[in-house]
């Protein structure tokens, strides 16, 4: 039977169509691999979630300067915070794919957020892809002198006037945060949470005494040298290299306690892979750096080189701990 003409038309329409995307898979495989080689030819943006002064911010401008000489463009960073880093974040996930911006973050945004906020605009583990680790965070009890000195004491002292010590974090939902919960629900003390913009104003207020103690991922370690502040445990796994003497909460029995994350580097969904590749080879390379060792341990924390595809394991690990915790403990935001 000999086709009508209109059955002609819609067979030339879809054979048009098939060619139309076959050709456009075929050039478009050429275009990624010209953008890759020609990366970068303008500066790069690393985006901050949170404000100057953390730790997050703190680590991107070591890696930037390194990390921009071996590129040869200038690396501009960029503070963005508020939302427990979900601003930043968001405008990182809303940016052009195409190399030239990226996010540095703590771990709380792809580990613990989607867990806490039920209407994000963006989805953290789907429009953000892990490009480099940067360093393992711990967190350290840290208290204003006049508590006492020892950390049972701290302990007898809060559970014989409970709800009377308060303690910051970064903002509703940040590790520090979290990490405040889990130690209440482990030792059974009762305590006020007080979210701040960010980490360094929290200790400005901790060493006025306007909240009692924190968990500290490294902004207060200064503090702590001079004399002003006291650090009663580390919240990790192991001891800290930087503070060797100072015993982890597991130790002094609070079993099994960890509140570590990794802060990293993402990158929007979509980037070329060989960009990501290249980025994450010259971030481990700054990694190595002598300067940058000894900063990122000042703050009490460890660097931590991986592939991208390492890192995206642990993020998966640690979204499974930390909410299987803001369940327990029935963490909210507000």
């Amino acid at each position: 039977m000999t086709p009508t003409p209109r059955k002609t038309r819609r067979r030339f329409v879809q054979v048009a169509a098939s060619l139309a995307l076959a050709f456009g898979a075929v050039a478009a495989g050429p275009a990624a691999q010209a953008q890759a080689a020609n990366w970068p030819d303008k500066p790069i943006r690393f985006i901050v979630n949170f404000p100057p002064g953390g730790v997050a911010d703190v680590i991107a401008r070591l890696v930037a300067e390194p990390v921009g000489k071996a590129l040869g463009q200038t690396v501009v960073v960029e503070n963005r915070a508020g939302a427990g880093g979900n601003i930043g974040a968001e405008a990182a996930a809303r940016s052009a794919s195409d190399g030239y911006t990226f996010l540095v973050s703590s771990g709380g945004v792809p580990a613990i957020n989607p867990h806490l906020y039920s209407s994000l605009n963006y989805d953290p583990n789907k429009d953000l892809v892990p490009v480099a680790a940067l360093a393992r965070v711990p967190v350290f009890l840290v208290t204003r002198l006049e508590l006492p000195d020892t950390f049972q004491g701290f302990i007898d002292h809060a559970k014989a006037n409970p709800g009377d010590l308060s303690y910051p974090s970064p903002g509703n939902g940040s590790s520090p945060h979290i990490a405040g919960e889990m130690f209440a629900g482990a030792t059974g003390i009762e305590a006020l949470h007080v979210p701040y913009r960010g980490a360094a104003p929290a200790v400005v207020d901790l060493l006025a005494g306007q909240v009692d103690f924190f968990f500290d991922p490294g902004v207060a370690l200064p503090h702590v040298k001079e004399g002003k502040l006291r650090v009663l445990a580390v919240g990790s796994p192991t001891r800290s290299a930087v503070l060797p003497d100072i015993p982890t909460l597991d130790e002094l029995g609070v079993k099994g306690f960890d509140a570590d994350t990794i802060f990293g580097m993402y990158a929007p969904a979509g980037t070329d892979p060989a960009i990501i590749e290249r980025m994450n080879a010259e971030v481990n390379k700054a990694l190595e750096q002598e300067n940058v060792l000894e900063r990122i341990a000042s703050l009490g924390a460890e660097t931590a080189a991986m592939t991208p595809q390492a890192f995206q394991e642990r993020i998966k690990a640690d979204f499974d701990r930390y909410g299987e915790v803001i369940r327990d403990r029935k963490i909210t935001v507000q």
